[in-house]
């Protein structure tokens, strides 16, 4: 029996020791390569959220962008680029995370959304929680409601999806790999 899910994972490309050795780097480019597995992923989420009363969909930079402008603009919605630091050239507002080998920091326009804003937040993938974290810190700084946090890998060995679900994060990931 058909399962998208499982269609969708069967197409991660998993890199051993990139960027670093003993890391197992889950490449979605050939979800995005290949146009079967591009709409059955897209279709996943469109499906989701279809009926969800949402204004905006909001992406991680830079993976998250590819996944959320297309869905944003199926569901005929607004988008918001969460960007790396000094990327976005108008007033730009901050948040700093840890990430598994650093420190990092994504900012957002002050205008990107709107006090009561219903958002969807979408990245790649989830590994420590950090990115998606701090993006959901952001946007509610800004008084937006974030409806849910969405990604297509869930590294659940890593406790990202923990750390997002115990802030307070509903969270919605199409496939989950173990190790790292």
């Amino acid at each position: 029996m058909y399962n998208p899910a499982e269609y969708i994972k069967d197409h991660i490309r998993t890199v051993p020791n990139w960027p670093q050795e003993g890391v197992m780097f889950r490449d979605i480019t050939p979800l995005l390569q290949n146009p079967k597995t591009f709409r059955v992923l897209i279709d996943l989420f469109v499906h989701r959220y279809m009926d969800a009363n949402l204004d905006l969909i909001a992406g991680m930079d830079a993976r998250g962008f590819i996944i959320g402008s297309v869905v944003a603009y199926e569901l005929n919605l607004g988008f918001v680029p969460i960007r790396k630091k000094g990327k976005l050239p108008f007033t730009t507002m901050s948040e700093e995370y840890t990430l598994e080998y650093g420190c990092a920091t994504v900012e957002m326009h002050t205008d990107a959304c709107k006090e009561g804003d219903r958002v969807v937040l979408i990245d790649d993938l989830i590994a420590t929680g950090g990115t998606m974290l701090a993006g959901k810190k952001l946007l509610e700084r800004n008084g937006a409601i974030i409806v849910e946090g969405a990604a297509i890998v869930d590294l659940n060995d890593l406790g990202g999806s923990n750390v997002l679900k115990n802030s307070g994060l509903p969270l919605f990931t199409v496939c989950q790999f173990s190790g790292h």
